[in-house]
This record gives C-alpha cells, sequence and structure tokens, in this order.
C-alpha cells in the first residue's frame, strides 16, 4: 500500500449517497490530495459534469462516458482526449439517437438520463435515478437492444450507457495514466489502487490488484464476474471514506 499513489474511484453510489457528495467523502478527497495521492473519478457521468470535476475538485483528471474521453486541468489548461475523432462522434450519435427512440417505446417506465444533454458520446437511459426503479428484466431489456445494434452496454447504479466503440473504463484510465504521468499498463497495476460499486466497474475489479468496493456492490455481486479484492462496511460516501482511510493509514 506504500506504493499506490492514485485512486482511482467511481462516482455515482461509490462517492455519493442518495445522489450526494457528502463531507466525509470530500474531505476524503481533499485528505488524499493532501497526501500526494493522485485521485482520478472513472465514471459514466457526462462531459459536462467532467469539465467541472476536472477544474473544481481536488482531482488529477477525470475519465468520463465510461471512457470516452479523458479531461485534465493542468496549469491552468483544459487538457481534452477523445477516443474519436468529431467525424465519428458525429456519425456514432446519429446512430444512438436512432437507439433512443426505440429503447424509450420498447420499455416503458424507462427515460432518457437528464444529463443526456451535455454528453458528447454515449446514450444514458435512466431506470431509477430520477424515475422509479424498473425490475433488472426491464434493465436486461434495454441492454439487449443495445447489442442488437452492435453497441456496447454497461450497466451503472442508476443507468443503462450504450455507445459504439472497442473502449471501456479500463482502456482510457490506462491510455490516461500512460499519456499524462508516463505510467504503463503493468506499473498501473503496482501503484494505483480502484473503487466502484457496479457491473460497469467490472474492467477494473478484474485489472487492478488492490480494487476495493463499497458496501453497496452486494447489490449486484451475482452480475459480476471478476470481482473486487476487498469490500468495505459501509456504502457510497462513507465507504469511500473508509477505502480512502485504509489507504492513508498503511
Amino acid at each position: 500500500m506504500s506504493k499506490i499513489k492514485f485512486l482511482l474511484t467511481d462516482i455515482d453510489d461509490t462517492l455519493t449517497d442518495d445522489g450526494l457528495l457528502g463531507p466525509e467523502a470530500y474531505e476524503s478527497l481533499w485528505s488524499l490530495h493532501r497526501a500526494g495521492v493522485h485521485v482520478v473519478p472513472i465514471t459514466g457521468r457526462p462531459a459536462g459534469w467532467c469539465e467541472m470535476i476536472a477544474r473544481q475538485w481536488p482531482v488529477s483528471g477525470v475519465v468520463g462516458e465510461n471512457g470516452g474521453f479523458y479531461f485534465r486541468y493542468h496549469n491552468k489548461k483544459m487538457l481534452r482526449h477523445f477516443f474519436f475523432d468529431q467525424k465519428t462522434q458525429k456519425e456514432n450519435r446519429d446512430k444512438l439517437n436512432l437507439l433512443e427512440k426505440e429503447i424509450l417505446k420498447k420499455v416503458p417506465g424507462c427515460a432518457l438520463a437528464s444529463d443526456q444533454f451535455c454528453r458528447l458520446m454515449d446514450l444514458a437511459i435512466d431506470f431509477c435515478e430520477d424515475v422509479p426503479a424498473l425490475p433488472k428484466s426491464e434493465v436486461q431489456k434495454i441492454v439487449d437492444i443495445f447489442h442488437q445494434h452492435g453497441a456496447q452496454a454497461k450497466v451503472s447504479s442508476i443507468h443503462v450507457n450504450g455507445w459504439f466503440g472497442t473502449y471501456d473504463k479500463l482502456t482510457m484510465t490506462l491510455t490516461f495514466l500512460e499519456k499524462e504521468f508516463g505510467v504503463n499498463a503493468m506499473e498501473a497495476k503496482k501503484v494505483c489502487a480502484f473503487s466502484g460499486d457496479s457491473p460497469n466497474d467490472e474492467p477494473m475489479f478484474g485489472y487492478f490488484p488492490n480494487s476495493y468496493a463499497v458496501a453497496n456492490i452486494q447489490n449486484f455481486i451475482n452480475e459480476i464476474q471478476q470481482k473486487p479484492a476487498h469490500i468495505v462496511k459501509s456504502r457510497g460516501g462513507h465507504g469511500f471514506a473508509e477505502i480512502a482511510k485504509i489507504l492513508l493509514t498503511k
């Protein structure tokens, strides 16, 4: 643990409780920052959120929209790296717009995520954030429609995120570490820890030996093949604070 230089972390229901970033988790971000640990959120949240997070939180960058890009605010300059060029992004958006109509028609009760307006790379379908929670069978229908059209689909604790392309949270995280800090993929396993809570974090759980989950991972544990190495006792932001304390006291 003394060699951990980066804490990569999911946001929703890992840093937050009932959608809010509480004082325990936010103070933990600052404690890690002051201790010289680079915190990097790895999230399904949109570009608009990531712009603010990269600029205003005590973090060293943020990977957004499940790996579609990373943003880093460094030396008073915002650095942005995208998996696809603008032409490909536009082509993918046209296909996702058609998928949006199909999913909303075929799966009653779901909705377009309220943050969709500031997304660049993916389509987020809300199944429990601002709508009554759908049963898992209906969530699976959303996933199946994405897959039927050749799109990737990942289930978070609140959304199904779908996109076209071969990237995920892990691929862009490794790109970020290499390009911004000169940390290669093998070294990353030694110097990084990860914290998360849901199935879309599975690539991260599987890759990083120092992987942690907050207690609410139990909602999905049977759906995850590559499980976290450690599960802490507390949920959400309180669980993140528990993880930060472990890292800071080793």
